[in-house]
């Protein structure tokens, strides 16, 4: 029997910045607006003109709508109604908020990405502002923080997120799911200027051949010229033995990380702060990321109340190779973004490096040494990829050189 009544969005005492719609589409009458909202008195006629928009482009003349609203900004009201509105009819169609044009640039394979802030994909009151936070990427997640009823909702609230929220610069992520359930997800991002994307649970090079078989079917599609990278997150034994092979599966890969809270089930273990149990996976991720030249991303820190075990966690990390880390809330950026940051002591051994390079290279020297010691071309390059990164995060000043005392140079 088809259905006649669907619902859609969240509403309760703790929800904020979102609505709970209930659409009813009948055969004939009016069309019916049923509004509750603390903001009614001020939003409430653009609100109901909102729903008969999103409505009229799905073609809807006759229909019940009772919307409970919390706050809910124009684009998520739309997502929801639009969610509703897909659960009774079959349609391709969609309704497409307008497209921020701050949000309207591409990002590079070799930018740092010490920082990515998750957040969950069917939850708008903890989106709106991540911008602000300064996380070096955001994503909106559609996998293991949505349920599975309320995954095809997500989709489109993700959607009109990328077109409406604006990320302050940082790396527009999404993290799909897994299987046939991914793929469809790239429909409702590829689109809208994603930036890069997560692949969860991945084990082998084939899951991402697929992955980024369909996004240059959609990039075929719509004529896209946008720049779409991927990420890889390894989160099984087998994925972890096949890590070099996915690493280096495709030349839209340029990270991959370790998810191990499902890395320590899958060995069934339980993960400890110390880490033992996941030292073998971490550094076999490092070295096969290495080796295929991308950058290592480590797991999430979920206690975020412990900042201490949290800069310790870090600081593990980067002494492992790693990159970058996952967090789940955002005072744990500014802690990450400092632990993976060069320090002092570091940057100031590189500018010796670079500079007693660049003395050989005056002279005509194949061999750089500093002091009594040889300096071969791997620490050469190690030392002038942590001056770029010291300049890049403002650490380092740009006439740096010239800035040198002569008789230290």
């Amino acid at each position: 029997m088809k259905k006649s009544l669907a619902i859609a969005g969240n509403s309760g005492p703790k929800v904020r910045s979102d609505c709970e719609i209930i659409l009813e589409i009948r055969s004939d009458g009016e069309i019916e607006i049923d509004l509750t909202s603390k903001v009614k008195v001020l939003y409430g006629e653009s609100i109901k003109n909102l729903i008969v928009e999103v409505l009229e482009c799905f073609a809807i003349r006759h229909a019940v709508v009772k919307i409970n609203d919390s706050g809910a900004l124009p684009f998520v009201i739309a997502a929801r109604l639009e969610s509703a509105v897909k659960q009774l009819i079959n349609t391709d169609h969609e309704y497409l908020p307008d497209f921020l044009q701050e949000n309207n640039y591409s990002t590079t394979r070799d930018r740092f990405r010490f920082s990515r802030l998750y957040l969950p994909g069917n939850t708008p009151g903890l989106m709106i502002n991540a911008g602000l936070h300064s996380a070096d990427g955001i994503i909106l997640d559609l996998e293991d923080s949505v349920t599975p009823e309320k995954k095809d909702e997500a989709r489109i609230l993700v959607r009109n997120a990328l077109r409406q929220i604006n990320f302050c610069g940082a790396e527009r992520m999404v993290r799909i799911n897994q299987g046939a359930r991914g793929l469809e997800d790239l429909h409702f991002v590829i689109p809208h200027n994603v930036n890069l994307i997560l692949l969860p649970k991945c084990e082998s090079a084939d899951n991402v051949e697929q992955v980024e078989k369909e996004i240059n079917s959609i990039k075929l599609k719509f004529n896209l010229k946008n720049q779409v990278f991927l990420m890889p997150i390894i989160e099984s034994a087998l994925g972890i033995e096949n890590s070099f092979e996915i690493a280096r599966s495709s030349e839209i890969v340029v990270a991959i990380a370790i998810g191990l809270e499902d890395y320590a089930s899958d060995l069934g273990v339980t993960r400890t702060l110390e880490g033992k149990e996941s030292f073998y996976a971490r550094t076999r991720l490092v070295v096969a990321a290495k080796a295929a030249g991308i950058q290592p991303i480590d797991s999430v820190f979920s206690d975020v109340a412990d900042m201490e075990m949290l800069k310790h966690n870090v600081l593990t990390s980067k002494s492992l190779g790693f990159e970058g880390m996952g967090c789940i809330h955002p005072r744990q950026i500014p802690v990450i973004r400092h632990g993976f940051a060069p320090d002092e002591t570091e940057i100031e051994r590189s500018k010796k490096i670079v500079l007693a390079f660049e003395k050989a290279k005056l002279k005509g020297l194949g061999v750089v040494a500093l002091g009594s010691k040889m300096i071969d071309p791997p620490v050469v390059a190690h030392a002038q990829k942590i001056i770029d990164l010291a300049l890049r995060l403002g650490l380092l000043s740009t006439d740096w050189i010239n800035e040198i005392p002569p008789d230290d140079k």
